[in-house]
């Protein structure tokens, strides 16, 4: 290659009857030929549109594969100038070298990138306040720049923990002391924290059925021992819990919009959790999934606002109100733990980056945070309306769930297969099956996010997904 800024012609053989997905495939092509000195470093690739041609696949099976390469170090993306090959690439694992990243496959897919449609657990990404919060980062990073050169409260930010609990008062009935608020990195956090402060390794733990393969997957981590309560729609069947595991010491729900079915837990089940918490001593770790985020009607007050409170420890996050980038959350403690969680906090878990608390903390005080909420509100309800109609002759069984809708499948159907091949059409769903711990009670269906299903795209999307589907029934 002469002219660097000339894009390269590239030779990539995709077989489509191989195992590995066409996507895969482009990515290992790409990756192999940047390592050889096929593609040089500093040299341009042809743009995704270009390239798509070539092989006849989708541009968003292009844009995932050099997410990837981007992700390795490999490339970058210079906005209207194109994407590059780095002038610096890193040096190449050994043949030998295991890959280490395999535990992320669980884990929702592209990272550091732009939402894809039906992508689950990313706001609007076109909706998001960039202006106020352009302004109020400015703010903050000049306010933060001319403090005191100590350390930072490990608990969080005082201004922004007494937004915050002013907030869950009005949001969510939560009455606390700022005290009681420690500020995280975000939902993960919260629960580590939340496990370490019980000391819960050794334990049992309720876990709802279907629930957060994530949470799941936290709790084992951690050593106890996890009992799948059902769901229905009253949400947890806290009775099924008292007779398989009365002596649990955690039951992680949750309530206000359970994950993934979006059921509300009833009155008199909230009733029953609480007391059998009280009774036995455990603990309640509320999971505030779209608590604020409520669709359909007003969001039912907090398992941690009223009577049997106490037992309650609460999780929130701004992650799918705002932004999961900004990587900021909090838990709400119990009086009688708050001890205990600050001690942990300021030996092994201090708040995030100073700055951009200051900046939530602005957007809080300001009302901002309250507006937004509520457009989001009216922009979630509308583009669930448009996805329910154009999807509801693909799916048959289609119901509204959270910000999205959960499409049930034949039991015949393949759901991890069906999202793995609507990924090579640059969208991302997400298979209900793994939400279920007993593989042989899974559902087969497909749970779709409607947040970045926009005007410009939802027609195209859901025609596309509805190709998959046909190709995959047909098959």
């Amino acid at each position: 290659m002469t002219d660097p800024k000339k894009s390269p012609s590239v030779s990539i053989q995709v077989e489509r009857n191989q195992s590995a997905s066409i996507g895969d495939q482009i990515y290992a092509s790409l990756r192999s030929s940047i390592h050889e000195g096929i593609l040089q470093a500093g040299s341009r690739l042809p743009s995704g549109r270009a390239l798509a041609a070539q092989l006849g696949v989708a541009r968003g099976t292009i844009r995932v594969a050099y997410d990837r390469l981007a992700a390795e170090g490999l490339i970058y993306g210079a906005g209207s100038a194109g994407t590059w090959v780095s002038s610096k690439l890193p040096p190449m694992p050994s043949e030998h070298e295991e890959i280490l990243d395999r535990p992320l496959a669980v884990f929702t897919r592209p990272y550091s990138s732009a939402p894809l449609p039906f992508q689950v657990g990313v706001p609007a990404n076109d909706a998001f306040p960039s202006k106020i919060w352009e302004r109020m980062r400015a703010r903050a990073v000049r306010a933060d720049a001319l403090s005191y050169t100590t350390y930072a409260d490990p608990r969080g930010e005082p201004g922004l923990r007494a937004q915050i609990a002013s907030h869950l008062a009005v949001s969510r009935q939560i009455q606390c002391h700022p005290d009681q608020i420690i500020v995280t990195s975000g939902y993960r956090q919260g629960l580590m924290l939340t496990l370490m402060a019980l000391q819960a390794s050794g334990h049992r733990a309720w876990l709802e059925e279907p629930g957060y393969p994530l949470g799941r997957l936290a709790l084992e981590l951690a050593g106890l021992t996890v009992e799948p309560i059902a769901v229905d729609a009253e949400g947890l069947c806290v009775e099924e819990g008292i007779v398989r595991a009365p002596d649990a010491l955690i039951a992680l729900v949750t309530p206000g919009q359970q994950a993934p079915l979006g059921a509300t837990l009833s009155s008199k089940r909230r009733r029953d959790l609480l007391r059998w918490a009280t009774a036995q001593n455990a603990w309640i770790v509320e999971d505030d999934y779209l608590g604020e985020l409520q669709l359909d009607g007003h969001a039912t007050p907090a398992l941690a606002s009223g009577d049997g409170a106490e037992r309650v420890i609460h999780i929130g996050t701004f992650s799918k109100t705002m932004s999961p980038s900004l990587g900021l959350g909090f838990v709400v403690a119990p009086k009688s733990l708050t001890e205990k969680f600050v001690a942990i906090t300021a030996v092994m878990l201090p708040a995030p980056n100073r700055t951009t608390q200051l900046a939530i903390a602005e957007f809080l005080a300001d009302g901002h945070f309250l507006r937004h909420l509520r457009q989001m509100k009216d922009l979630y309800y509308d583009r669930r309306a448009h996805a329910m109609t154009c999807l509801r002759k693909t799916f048959p069984m289609i119901e509204g769930s959270g910000l999205g809708l959960v499409a049930f499948l034949p039991e015949t159907a393949n759901d991890v297969m069906l999202v793995s091949a609507a990924r090579e059409q640059g969208l991302a769903p997400s298979a209900l099956s793994p939400w279920y711990s007993n593989a042989t009670n899974a559902k087969q269906g497909l749970i779709l996010s409607i947040t970045n299903l926009r005007a410009d795209n939802i027609a195209a999307a859901c025609a596309s997904l509805s190709d998959v589907i046909a190709a995959h029934i047909k098959a």
